[in-house]
């Protein structure tokens, strides 16, 4: 017992200090949409992508633009190897998550687009929030998390690890439940399948009011590749209220507790919350 205490006072703190730091270079990360001008009648990032994610559409000013809704984005890189012009370029950021799926569709800063015309899936109606509670964000001390996996096992992968001792959501507050009757948020990871609805469905049902209900990764915000196929698989928001959109796939630990974070109510999440321990 004494050698490994000693061996655990040596090896020092893991956890990291900073929060959201960018990925390093050699990561893809999401790509971004910068103010450099396209290539005239180039077309070749909306032919790259797999899951349909870019658009080249007009603005109401000013030449065509490109626009990339990363709530389909797959995270290939594609789009950024094949750009001619560098137009598209990696966003090697953490803190991405977005509390309105319309907010995951980017677009250079000088183009101004309207995203219902392009991106209608993304802009559409979807369930909103049942409890007006949920306002005056009552879980920003502490959140119970239940973890409903329909698919995405790399996206588990992740989740998991931002409770690791690297990521420690556990100083925010944050823990995983295995029931959700003792739940405050539904975490979902996965494409919900039309089989998968009422599963989801009376999972979230179990619940306490007030309850958040968080999507983390492109498959269980929009299906990303198995939308639209023969099982019916769409994003988590066609079947519940969603509070927070973790984008990627998969995301990073810090992108997903930057997610939960906003959905417990720290607007900017730039610091943890003190500790309710």
């Amino acid at each position: 017992m004494i050698k490994t205490l000693l061996q655990l006072a040596k090896a020092g703190k893991a956890t990291q200090r900073e929060l959201f730091p960018k990925l390093p270079e050699y990561s893809r990360g999401l790509p971004m949409v910068n103010d450099t001008a396209c290539a005239d009648g180039c077309n070749a990032c909306v032919e790259a992508c797999p899951t349909d994610a870019i658009c080249i559409g007009a603005t109401v000013s000013g030449p065509d633009a490109v626009a990339i809704d990363r709530g389909r984005c797959i995270s290939c890189g594609g789009c950024v190897d094949i750009c001619p012009t560098h137009t598209i370029a990696p966003d090697r950021r953490t803190d991405i998550a977005v509390l309105h799926r319309e907010d995951l569709i980017v677009a250079a800063p000088s183009a101004i687009i309207e995203p219902q015309t392009f991106f209608p899936e993304a802009c559409g109606e979807r369930p909103g929030r049942e409890n007006p509670a949920l306002e005056k964000h009552p879980f920003r001390r502490s959140l119970q998390v239940r973890v409903v996996s329909t698919g995405d096992s790399a996206s588990d992968l992740e989740v998991a690890a931002s409770e690791n001792p690297i990521f420690d959501a556990g100083r925010f507050g944050i823990r995983t439940v295995a029931s959700p009757r003792f739940a405050d948020a539904l975490v979902v990871t996965g494409p919900v399948a039309h089989a998968m609805r009422d599963p989801v469905s009376r999972c979230h049902q179990a619940m306490a009011e007030p309850r958040l209900v968080i999507a983390v990764g492109t498959a269980a915000i929009s299906g990303g590749p198995y939308s639209g196929g023969y099982a019916e698989a769409a994003g988590v928001d066609a079947v519940l209220p969603v509070d927070a959109y973790v984008p990627g796939s998969p995301p990073h630990p810090w992108s997903i507790l930057h997610g939960l974070l906003l959905a417990m109510g720290h607007a900017s999440a730039s610091r943890p919350p003190k500790s309710p321990r």
